[in-house]
């Protein structure tokens, strides 16, 4: 039986994922892929804008003042991982790629953080 905090949880993450990128569409992205599993980890959006390909970890929050604290270097280091898994499925010759993170908490605007992995 699932522990029901994490069901809660679960579906607070793909709710924020589904914002998120409904948010990057407006800014002109494309999504190409949504929760991407890799034997390394899962990455949550892959979009691309012009020649660009992202990586995106999205972190949601109760709170705008606890984002300080959502992404760190453990983390973005598995996202690394698992993109270096999938990267040449998404990401052509010519094309640049980075990862990008995109915090969301309620009442606030999403904040986008680009480049956010810097190996």
């Amino acid at each position: 039986m699932s522990d029901p905090k994490r069901v809660v949880a679960d579906q607070k993450g793909r709710d924020a994922e589904a914002q998120a990128a409904q948010w990057l569409m407006a800014q002109g992205w494309r999504v190409l892929a949504q929760r991407v599993k890799t034997p390394l980890g899962e990455i949550d959006l892959i979009a691309s804008k012009d020649a660009l390909v992202a990586f995106i970890e999205v972190k949601w929050r109760k709170r705008p003042a606890d984002l300080d604290h959502a992404i760190d270097q453990r983390r973005l280091t598995r996202v690394a991982a698992a993109v270096e898994c999938v990267a040449h499925e998404y990401v052509e010759d010519g094309d640049d790629l980075r990862i990008d993170v995109i915090l969301l908490a309620p009442g606030s605007k999403p904040r986008h953080i680009t480049n956010a992995w810097m190996p």
